[in-house]
């Protein structure tokens, strides 16, 4: 493969957690050339990506400026991404101030709650091949309390660390989209979390996150 983007960027089109790291990606204006796993041949878990990632997951990331030195897991390649190349904090904060503890707190909530929750979410109504209501009421219900977390923050400041869009906020992007449009569908989510609503479409709105998001589109049309 010819590297002439930095990065290389192992991800899937669906799979919220490749878009997270291609959001941060976009906004620090870092080159990446995205490679789109097929899971339906088992792709992630043949022995070529398995070098790569051990654990057979995306994303994973490989910085061809740095040794072609790799990274997975989702927010600790961010994390990696921003304490490497966002010297000037354009989304982030510096390591060692208490902002900076604040903003792991909120990365590890959404590998550790969101995620985890809302793909179980999916799961059961989804891809479960047997109806199990009630594990489906469960993993609904916890969607609702994450957001309500997440409400209960965003109804007191504009942003989850300091007065800017950092990848605290970012990170939430592609589960909170799969929730608002699909997991929690028939509920009024701009009545029942008014300021998570307010918060993601203000998100959605900047260039760089509005640039991956068409791409993310375009791709999962694609056959």
């Amino acid at each position: 493969m010819s590297h002439g983007k930095q990065f290389t960027l192992y991800t899937h089109k669906g799979g919220p957690n490749g878009w997270k790291a291609a959001l941060v990606l976009e906004e620090l204006g870092l080159t990446y050339e995205p490679v789109f796993l097929d899971f339906n041949s088992g792709e992630h878990k043949a022995p070529p990506y398995l070098k790569i990632n051990p654990n057979g997951r995306i994303p994973a990331i490989i910085d061809h400026k740095n040794n072609d030195f790799i990274v997975w897991e989702s927010n600790a390649l961010i994390q990696y991404l921003v304490d490497k190349y966002d010297t000037g904090r354009k989304v982030s904060v510096a390591p060692g101030t208490d902002a900076y503890y604040t903003q792991l707190q909120w990365l590890y909530f959404q590998a550790s709650g969101q995620g985890p929750y809302f793909g179980q979410a999916a799961w059961f109504m989804v891809y479960h091949p047997e109806k199990v209501p009630s594990a489906v009421e469960r993993y609904v219900n916890e969607t609702k309390r994450v957001l309500g977390v997440l409400e209960g923050e965003l109804s007191k400041r504009e942003f989850l660390v300091g007065d800017k869009a950092t990848i605290a906020d970012f990170v939430f992007i592609p589960w909170n989209d799969g929730a608002l449009h699909f997991l929690l569908k028939d509920a009024d989510v701009d009545t029942e979390f008014p300021a998570v609503a307010k918060w993601h479409k203000k998100l959605l709105a900047r260039p760089a996150i509005a640039k991956v998001w068409a791409e993310r589109a375009e791709a999962q049309q694609a056959k």
